[in-house]
C-alpha cells in the first residue's frame, strides 16, 4: 500500500509538498489584507479574538476612547497605539504552523528521481534502481522542525537540512556527498 506522497521539481519541493500534505504550514489568513490602522482596529473589533489579540498586544484604553477611534479614521492615534493595533492585526492573520507529526519525523522515506554520489549517478524509483530508503528515526529533524514553524522553510533549505540531517544521519555521507539535481522528484512516506 502506498503512503502519502510528495512531488517536485527538485527534492526540497517533493518534501515541501509532502510535509504540507500531512501538517498545516504556517500561514496568512486571507482576510487579514487591511493595512490602515482603522481597517486593522474595525475588523479587529468584530470577534473576540480580534479583543483578546488586543488585549494581549497590550492595547489598555477605555471603551469611549476605542469609540472615538472607531468612529473616526482620521483621528490622531499615536504611533504607540498604532503599532499595538498593528501587532495584534498581525497575531490575529498569522495562522501559526502544525508541529511536525512524529509519524513523519519516524517515517521511512522512498525518494525516486535523479540520485548522485559521487560516480554513482542514477534514476532512482524506477525498475533498475529502487528508491533511496532513508529511515527518519535516525534524523536530526530541530533545524527543519525550527524553520518550519517559523515559516521559513524553503524548498532549498529543505533539501539542504534533509540531506545534512537525515540522509547523512541514515546512512551516511556517501562516496562523495548527496546530489539531487533532477528535474521530477517523488518522495513517499511509508
Amino acid at each position: 500500500m502506498a503512503g502519502p506522497t510528495g512531488r517536485g521539481n527538485s527534492l526540497g519541493a517533493a518534501l515541501g509538498d509532502l510535509m504540507r500534505a500531512q501538517v498545516t504550514p504556517r500561514h496568512r489568513l486571507s482576510s487579514y489584507s487591511a493595512e490602515h490602522w482603522h481597517a486593522q482596529l474595525s475588523q479587529l473589533t468584530g470577534t473576540r479574538r480580534g479583543y483578546e489579540a488586543l488585549e494581549s498586544a497590550g492595547l489598555d484604553v477605555k471603551p469611549d476612547t476605542l469609540f472615538k477611534w472607531l468612529s473616526d479614521p482620521e483621528y490622531n492615534v499615536r504611533r504607540s497605539y498604532r503599532d499595538l493595533i498593528h501587532t495584534a492585526y498581525e497575531n490575529v492573520a498569522i495562522v501559526p504552523a502544525d508541529p511536525i507529526p512524529d509519524h513523519v519525523k519516524d517515517g521511512q522515506f522512498e525518494i525516486s528521481g535523479l540520485v548522485k554520489t559521487g560516480a554513482d549517478e542514477r534514476e532512482r524509483g524506477t525498475r533498475r534502481a529502487a528508491p533511496l530508503r532513508i529511515d527518519g528515526r535516525r534524523g536530526d529533524w530541530s533545524d527543519i522542525e525550527a524553520l518550519w514553524l517559523a515559516g521559513d522553510l524553503r524548498d532549498d533549505d529543505f533539501e539542504d537540512r534533509f540531506i545534512d540531517d537525515v540522509i547523512v544521519a541514515d546512512i551516511g555521507e556517501g562516496t562523495d556527498g548527496w546530489e539531487f539535481n533532477g528535474a521530477s522528484y517523488a518522495v513517499e512516506l511509508r
